[in-house]
């Protein structure tokens, strides 16, 4: 059964869907900016361009890819995060908000056969959970993409095995919690703090984790929706320009594939992307 430690330690085998049936879609605030503003939507070479750069960003971090097979009704597949999520038990399949979405409940269970859980109450979604270190997560509650019995019930198995997990709560205009905070290496986050609760970032400094600030308008632009590969290296957009160098300043080596067009959509590389497996190196 997979099994994934933490946020940032190494990864070695990664989930994506391919992107040939992506379009956006106004399912958040993301992407209907993106539908009223950008004039044209992107064109199935530009899709195709930009997953190609994520694949191999992954790859050069030492990841194994595994495919999802495609399906032409689902085109926010490409955001594999979001309908699982792999614990430290195993993989725990979600409930997502969107009835556009939930048709992808049944790739996700078809690829992993076997679950440690089952999400049963409410809605949860992989964007709101993060393992930010060894015993220590969070949990996003917007209402909206994970309401409070869906994260109640998976932070209530983790407590079980001894973890601490803090419920936060936010606006849902933020989608998930993945687009104000995500870590970035070991002890480090990024992090919109206007839109965390206080009593979520005094959780961090007393685990020793330190922020970088990203604004609002970076984070609605997913700037801060980074995905850690272990040693030192992540994956971002290119398009964070400002926060890549932020990154490269603390000293992390940072592969930036080209993402504007599913940025846009409302999802960056974490989105994309569902960690497999994590394991610490020795």
């Amino acid at each position: 059964m997979w099994t994934v430690t933490h946020d940032t330690a190494a990864l070695r085998d990664v989930l994506l869907a391919p992107p040939e049936h992506f379009r956006w879609l106004p399912l958040n605030a993301v992407a209907r900016r993106a539908l009223a503003e950008a004039g044209q939507a992107p064109t199935i070479a530009q899709v195709a361009a930009q997953h190609a750069e994520l694949a191999h960003a992954l790859t050069q971090g030492g990841a194994r890819l595994h495919m999802l097979p495609a399906e032409p009704h689902l085109p926010y597949l490409v955001y594999t995060r979001d309908p699982a999520v792999v614990a430290p038990w195993g993989p725990v399949l979600g409930q997502c908000m969107r009835p556009e979405r939930r048709g992808e409940y049944a790739p996700h269970l078809r690829f992993f056969g076997a679950f440690w859980q089952l999400s049963n109450a409410g809605t949860l979604e992989g964007g709101d959970v993060h393992l930010i270190a060894p015993g220590f997560a969070a949990i996003g509650v917007s209402g909206g993409r994970t309401d409070e019995a869906g994260a109640a019930q998976l932070a209530g198995w983790m407590r079980a095995e001894g973890w601490q997990v803090e419920l936060v709560r936010f606006d849902e205009h933020f989608l998930h919690l993945d687009l104000i905070f995500a870590m970035a290496a070991p002890g480090l986050a990024l992090a919109c703090r206007d839109a965390l609760d206080a009593g979520f970032l005094q959780a961090l400094a007393s685990h020793g984790v330190r922020l970088l600030d990203v604004t609002y308008a970076e984070s609605m632009q997913l700037h801060g929706n980074v995905l850690p590969l272990g040693g030192g290296r992540l994956v971002s957009a290119r398009e964070a320009t400002r926060v890549n160098a932020m990154l490269r300043a603390e000293g992390l080596t940072v592969l930036d594939p080209a993402l504007s067009v599913f940025t846009m959509g409302g999802g960056g590389p974490r989105c994309m992307t569902c960690p497999l497996s994590r394991q610490d190196t020795p």
